[in-house]
């Protein structure tokens, strides 16, 4: 992990072609940009766990849905 200090304006490379640029600091919030090739998703994390906690309960309850069809019935 990288640990560093930028200021407005400045930026990180990554991999030499994504590039994370501080755009605006402000009563404790940081506003960045985020430059890469069409080829790389860039998303934000909450949303990537939002996504995968979804896909996993749409498993479960196809499962679910799945195990009572396949049961006899009584």
């Amino acid at each position: 992990m990288l640990i560093t200090r930028r200021r407005e304006g400045e930026a990180i490379v990554i991999d030499g072609s994504i590039e994370v640029r501080v755009l605006e600091i402000a009563q404790g919030r940081v506003k960045l940009g985020i430059s890469a090739p069409g080829n790389v998703p860039v998303e934000r994390k909450e949303l990537r766990l939002v996504s995968n906690q979804n896909q996993a309960a749409m498993l479960t309850a196809q499962s679910a849905f799945a195990k009572r069809l396949l049961q006899p019935p009584e």
